[in-house]
């Protein structure tokens, strides 16, 4: 029995996955802390605001910005966010509308 109170998975998120949770998975699999497959479904918050920290201590080594990446994680980056975008769009995911729209 799965409780509301449990993270529903990148791919059952909402917007196609383009949320803050769904940006620390992506970021999750770009720094291979989780398994490309790993969706994170079930997980509870306490274990995605665990990974979010796992997340920002990779990130630190770059000062937190994409062109700091060395060339094979900018790749994987741009590869990972290409799809994620493209997944959301196909999902009727429109950037340039906010929740409120």
């Amino acid at each position: 029995m799965k409780s509301n109170h449990c993270y529903p998975g990148i791919d059952q998120d909402k917007h196609g996955g383009m949320t803050d949770i769904g940006r620390i998975i992506r970021d999750a699999w770009l720094f291979e802390i989780l398994d490309k497959n790993e969706t994170c479904a079930g997980w509870s918050y306490q274990q995605i605001d665990r990974l979010y920290d796992q997340v920002t201590q990779a990130w630190q080594a770059y000062g937190h910005l994409v062109s700091n990446l060395p060339a094979e994680l900018r790749s994987r980056h741009t590869e990972i966010y290409a799809q994620a975008i493209q997944l959301a769009r196909d999902c009727g995911w429109d950037p340039e509308l906010d929740d409120d729209d």
